[in-house]
């Protein structure tokens, strides 16, 4: 594995997670693969679950980590190419990855969209900038469009639980106080597809994802029927595609309730995290016995610690 972007690095993804399955079961295995290699994790983003899960990650397996938030503590970096530099930026991505790459084996970055420009944010212009002038492995840590790691993170989750070869699972729009990026759920449909599961999206008019990631998957607007018969129900919110970063006005009640959860085969319930109780999911639905929340979260170290293993053993 050269670089981590999305499920097209996961290669063979019942190989992937069997992998996932032996570094879980034996997460000290490798630890000294890592040994004098250097993980370089950039933040432009909050972050807690993909901070501390990959760090843990990298000590696992022996590495050394280096932290840095690039919104705060570093220089604005300039990522147009061509740009006259005389206002705020003081840094260029040329030279910033660059250097950054001399003194990292590994790089990890975290970028968030900017949910105004949908052409900028979908074209990946920080990240693509990092992977074209880096000469280092890149690791997405979550980019305008995609989460690769909690998605194989969950992916495993699914792989630990199910009673079925091939169970439905149901994406759900869930409501939320402002507008999300589109990043967990297209990487989620993207997995669940590639994985041979049956999914099923529902959502409400005005909420539909870019086809790229949805392809394959029955898109339903009538939640209670998309939930029937569900295995397996991840939660989660996002913002329009279409009316780019937009949160268009939603008929109905689409808040998971007991009375919905009936209508399921007794469904597991996902949720990537953090989570606005009682507004996006109930505490009920959050601390029921059918929540696999913590499994998911759990599973971010293991998630990493495979992809960081796979990329150390081609370097």
């Amino acid at each position: 594995m050269k670089q981590f972007l999305s499920v097209h690095n996961a290669g063979n993804m019942d190989s992937l997670i069997a992998e996932a399955m032996q570094v879980k079961q034996h997460p000290m295995a490798n630890s000294e693969l890592g040994r004098g290699k250097t993980l370089g994790l950039l933040f432009l983003n909050p972050s807690l679950r993909t901070r501390m899960s990959t760090q843990r990650a990298a000590y696992n397996l022996g590495m050394n980590v280096m932290v840095l938030n690039l919104d705060k503590d570093s220089w604005q970096i300039e990522f147009e190419d061509g740009a006259v530099m005389n206002s705020i930026k003081s840094e260029h991505i040329k030279e910033a990855a660059a250097v950054i790459s001399q003194y990292c084996d590994v790089i990890g970055i975290r970028c968030f969209p900017g949910l105004v420009d949908r052409e900028k944010d979908y074209t990946e212009q920080v990240l693509n900038s990092f992977i074209k002038y880096s000469t280092k492995p890149i690791i997405s840590l979550e980019s305008a469009t995609r989460h690769p790691l909690q998605s194989f993170a969950d992916m495993i989750s699914i792989a630990e639980t199910k009673t079925i070869a091939r169970p439905k699972v149901v994406l759900t729009w869930a409501p939320h106080i402002k507008a999300l990026p589109q990043a967990v759920p297209n990487s989620f449909a993207e997995w669940a597809i590639a994985s041979g599961a049956d999914v099923t999206i529902a959502q409400p008019e005005g909420y539909e994802l870019e086809t790229n990631f949805s392809n394959g998957a029955t898109i339903e607007y009538d939640q209670a029927k998309a939930l029937a018969g569900a295995d397996y129900v991840y939660v989660k919110n996002w913002s329009s595609y279409n009316d780019y970063g937009a949160m268009p006005e939603v008929k109905g009640d689409w808040l998971l309730t007991a009375e919905k959860m009936a209508l399921t085969n007794n469904a597991r319930i996902m949720h990537c995290l953090p989570v606005r109780r009682n507004v996006e999911l109930l505490d009920e639905m959050i601390d029921g016995p059918n929540s696999i929340i913590q499994l998911q979260a759990g599973n971010r170290v293991v998630a990493a610690q495979t992809v960081l293993q796979k990329i150390l053993q081609s370097i």
